[in-house]
């Protein structure tokens, strides 16, 4: 017989040709996640809104989480990474014009961003939670896509560092934080509306920012708030079509931070060139560049030879915002692996009804579920920096928690795109641009030991910062035996501080997980803090996913962290 033969009971004669086209009917595959609501499907991030203070936002944040969760919103962020920036030194006339051009679905990703306050809305309305709203937006606006948000994040962390020079923040403050987006290359004088970068790191120093070699000149009179020209170059330089920069250079009194427009106020363009854009492994719909300065016109910010204090306050909100943007990250990597194994079939039953693969997705859900109970207490501390608790937490637990939280990151990308299979590593699924984007928080704003190394300046420089730590942590005590030793032990071993920098990432490792087993334990489902106390606090297992101990209640958490579509 044939082997394209029917058989008997096979429609024959005309038939035949469209039977054998027919090879299969599509079954066992989930739908897509889209066109449902990202805040109202995740429990986690709904309760931490309400304990943290900003319950007030809870309106708001339904509808954005409806935008951000529309198919046609993450579409944009396919088409982003679809169509890298390109680069033009020149028109076609021979100008210079160092321009970036980027697919109109970062515009419509940034215009989304702006128009909705992620960049503006805990300096304009300032009070109860308005960091922690704000943190809550961009939790869900980055899942989406979190390259463009790299521009946002500059711009809203500008602000402090711009208002030490008053007279420069009355001329560029009102239009940093307009709701508005104008993508235009034009002079800032022509918006209503601008974006701010970030200009500090060189070939030769990299986090070391004192090996400096960029020069300031005075064009006049010197000192805060007068006009320099800037010659020198910077490394890396990203969203260089930011509307101004603030850059560090050497002026005669030191390394000093100065504001430099990407265009002069009678015009003309200022003496800034781009030399190329940055090819990097993700982050792909950011441009980051290397730049040269060549007598670049710039203002002073804040005090002479004070450039690093000046501008840390804005490098401080940036690392919050990475540790934003991984805990986001990992949020929709369990969102896609959670979904994905609800609606998959194996060896006979559904994926995450299998024993093994509810330890790898609770596992991950408990990891996600604790970066972001971190993230948003931090959020809280932002929120009352009036208060000396909040202030020196926030000044020692933000270095650890962007450590810690943007370190955990990349493993876990993986591990839920483990969980999804062959499909998780395709280009259609957000799978690998998760990945890719992954280890980018954890080196960007400070790799893992300059951060450790903040940390261990901020104890030095304000011993009682530990003491608030402790001091929030200790809130959990009694609630859990593994938690109590894990903490009594930690609190000891800070008291031999002989090779201390030797020990800084073992110390801040187990401070990340004492706060994080405290959050939780104070406020999060009791399956949750168990599961996290038991392999993260007590384990001999290791740190790879899929460790949990049994009598977790692993079907408990996999519910609390799967959205229901479908």
């Amino acid at each position: 017989m044939n082997a394209l033969q029917p058989h008997s009971e096979t429609p024959t004669n005309g038939q035949e040709d469209r039977y054998l086209a027919s090879t299969h009917d599509v079954v066992n595959q989930p739908p897509a996640l889209a066109n449902y609501n990202l805040f109202e499907q995740d429990t986690a991030l709904q309760e931490a809104v309400i304990r943290e203070g900003a319950e007030a936002a809870t309106p708001e944040l339904k509808q954005f989480g409806a935008l951000a969760g529309a198919a046609a919103t993450i579409d944009l962020g396919f088409k982003a990474n679809s169509n890298k920036p390109v680069f033009q030194t020149h028109d076609r006339f021979g100008h210079r014009i160092d321009e970036v051009e980027f697919h109109p679905a970062y515009h419509d990703l940034m215009t989304i961003a702006l128009e909705h306050g992620l960049h503006s809305s805990p300096w304009t309305n300032p009070g109860k939670g308005a960091h922690v709203a704000r943190a809550a937006k961009y939790y869900l606006h980055s899942q989406v896509e979190a390259a463009h948000c790299c521009p946002i994040t500059m711009t809203f962390a500008a602000i402090p560092s711009i208002r030490k020079q008053p007279e420069l923040a009355r001329d560029w403050e009102q239009r940093i934080l307009a709701n508005r987006y104008d993508p235009r290359n034009v002079p800032d004088g022509q918006k209503a509306c601008v974006t701010i970068g970030m200009a500090m790191t060189e070939k030769q120093g990299g986090s070391d920012v004192r090996a400096n070699s960029t020069k300031a000149f005075p064009v006049g009179a010197e000192g805060p708030g007068q006009a320099y020209e800037l010659v020198g170059h910077k490394w890396f330089v990203s969203a260089p079509m930011c509307d101004a920069f603030l850059v560090l250079a050497h002026s005669r009194g030191g390394l000093s931070c100065f504001l430099m427009p990407r265009w002069r106020p009678d015009g003309s363009k200022n003496p800034w060139q781009i030399q190329r854009l940055k090819n990097k492994m993700g982050n792909v719909a950011n441009a980051s560049s290397e730049v040269e300065l060549r007598g670049a016109l710039a203002w002073m910010v804040g005090e002479e030879g004070r450039g690093v204090p000046t501008i840390i306050e804005m490098v401080a909100m940036t690392r919050f915002d990475c540790m934003i943007g991984s805990s986001a990250g990992m949020r929709q990597a369990v969102a896609q692996a959670t979904h994905h194994c609800r609606h998959r079939s194996a060896f006979g039953n559904r994926l995450n009804q299998q024993p093994l693969m509810q330890n790898v997705l609770a596992d991950l859900a408990v990891e996600s579920e604790a970066a972001l109970a971190y993230t948003l207490r931090i959020a809280r501390a932002l929120d009352n920096q009036d208060q000396e608790h909040e202030r020196l937490l926030a000044r020692l637990a933000t270095p650890v928690g962007k450590y810690w939280i943007c370190k955990r990151t990349p493993n876990h990308a993986y591990e839920a795109m483990e969980c999804i299979g062959g499909s998780g590593v395709m280009e259609d699924c957000i799978m690998p641009r998760l990945f890719r984007e992954s280890p980018v928080n954890a080196i960007w704003e400070g790799s893992g030991n300059v951060q450790c190394l903040d940390t261990l300046r901020a104890l030095q420089k304000e011993p009682e910062t530990l003491d608030a730590f402790f001091r929030e942590a200790s809130e959990a005590k009694g609630a859990d035996r593994r938690f109590d030793l894990f903490l009594a032990q930690l609190q000891q071993d800070f008291g031999d501080i002989s090779d201390i920098q030797y020990r800084a990432r073992n110390l801040v490792d187990r401070m990340a997980l004492v706060m994080q087993g405290s959050l939780l334990l104070r406020h999060s489902d009791p399956a949750v803090a168990d599961a996290f106390c038991a392999s993260r606090l007590q384990s001999a297992g290791g740190m790879n996913y899929g460790n949990l101990p049994s009598g977790t209640d692993a079907a408990a958490i996999i519910k609390r962290a799967t959205p229901v579509v479908g």
